[in-house]
């Protein structure tokens, strides 16, 4: 099964020789499950030919807004339409999550809570699992037809569904311990609070559900649909 990764930013330059690029990290999340990848660069304006060019989707995270004036992201919804269209397994991560919940009639936004970093736990199919998280942008209003299955008191909307070709999450099952921590030094400084900072510092030496979302993802993608 061949997987394209739209991948819409770029991880830190200081962090890319030891975590890699964002595509590599979901490579890295999802090896053993016997995908064929491409990547295309969205961010850059590289896109694919059609929603033919993959068997199934993922979108990564990005340090950008849905909502913000770039040229590639009014081509990103397009595309995004088309694959729900095609019935092809889209899975969305973080803005990905963001991206595809405002292509299809939802709204994001700053959210007004403020930040949310490091470690996290959600509620999903009925328990705990716990997730990297590193946003302050939040799905606040549902597209018709999405269904909330996961979420926590201060994301409501942190995972969803559409039917059964189209899964998102707020959080990064692909961000290792590791990265967040870099990433509190590279882009954290002065954008996210000390004290937050502080406090998702104390807890990244905890272990994390990366394992059990990785089985659910590699799942969700080979499932037999229609």
């Amino acid at each position: 099964m061949k997987i394209g990764i739209l991948q819409t930013g770029h991880s830190p330059d200081e962090l890319t020789d030891k975590f890699g690029e964002y595509d590599e990290m979901f490579r890295t999340l999802l090896d053993g499950n016997g995908f064929e990848y491409e990547t295309f660069s969205v961010v850059d304006q590289k896109f694919p030919q059609s929603v033919d060019d993959a068997d199934g989707w993922i979108i990564t995270g990005s340090r950008h807004g849905a909502y913000e004036d770039h040229p590639w992201i009014p081509p990103l919804e397009d595309l995004i339409r088309d694959i729900q269209q095609s019935g092809k397994p889209l899975i969305g991560v973080c803005f990905g999550h963001q991206i595809i919940a405002q292509a299809l009639g939802g709204t994001v936004e700053k959210f007004k809570g403020g930040w949310a970093v490091g470690r996290t736990e959600y509620d999903f199919d009925g328990h705990k699992v716990s997730l990297n998280a590193w946003h302050q942008d939040q799905v606040v209003e549902l597209p018709d037809g999405a269904q909330v299955l996961g979420t926590n008191d201060f994301c409501k909307n942190a995972m969803l569904s559409y039917g059964d070709t189209i899964w998102t999450v707020q959080a990064h099952p692909e961000f290792s311990n590791g990265f967040v921590e870099g990433l509190m030094q590279t882009r954290g400084k002065g954008v996210v609070p000390d004290d937050l900072m502080q406090d998702a510092a104390s807890r990244q030496d905890a272990s994390n559900s990366n394992p059990e979302i990785a089985r659910y993802m590699a799942d969700f993608l080979k499932k037999a649909r229609a």
